[in-house]
């Protein structure tokens, strides 16, 4: 290792602190693993930043060129293409709006990833299967507390609905 310090057991020494020093080089050549890891995590969240601030960056300036309803500033609308136009400026905007929370999502993940705590899910602490992190590289929590969260938002939402519908046939 490059720049580590790594201790060796001397022969005159006693057993326990030749053990020590044996975990202690356990533990510094484990802390390279998660450097490493750190590095490429980093990486990996600061370039998926960049391409959505340049997707929205662009969208944006697409907007502006286009002005509203699609560039057609000095034509005269009929009911119909306005309607088409109003719909397309509200996905669009939509869209910018969804890629801005998932730069607000990048950059908290960044803020723990500085802080030591990303890719530990926050329900069970286990650490967040890399896979899933690289489809989803601001996720909190791993695939199976995840299911188990949406299971349970889903469950509260039949639940809500049934007491919903049920008081409908108490106001007769």
């Amino acid at each position: 290792m490059t720049g580590g310090n790594l201790s060796v057991a001397t022969p005159g020494k006693g057993g326990t602190e030749g053990a020590a020093v044996m975990k202690d080089n356990h533990k510094a050549a484990a802390a390279g693993a998660p450097r490493s890891r750190y590095a490429e995590l980093k990486q990996m969240l600061e370039e998926r930043r960049r391409e959505i601030q340049a997707e929205v960056q662009g969208k944006m300036r697409g907007v502006r060129e286009e002005g509203t309803w699609g560039g057609k500033l000095n034509e005269v609308l009929d009911a119909v293409e306005s309607a088409e136009a109003d719909i397309q400026e509200e996905l669009e905007f939509a869209l910018i709006q969804m890629k801005s929370e998932t730069l607000n999502k990048i950059n908290d993940a960044l803020i723990r990833l500085e802080q030591g705590d990303y890719g530990n899910c926050f329900e069970c602490g286990e650490e967040i299967a890399e896979k899933r992190l690289r489809a989803l590289p601001f996720a909190v929590r791993c695939k199976d507390c995840e299911e188990a969260r949406e299971v349970a938002e889903q469950r509260e939402r039949q639940m809500a609905a049934r007491r919903g519908s049920s008081s409908l046939f108490f106001d007769m």
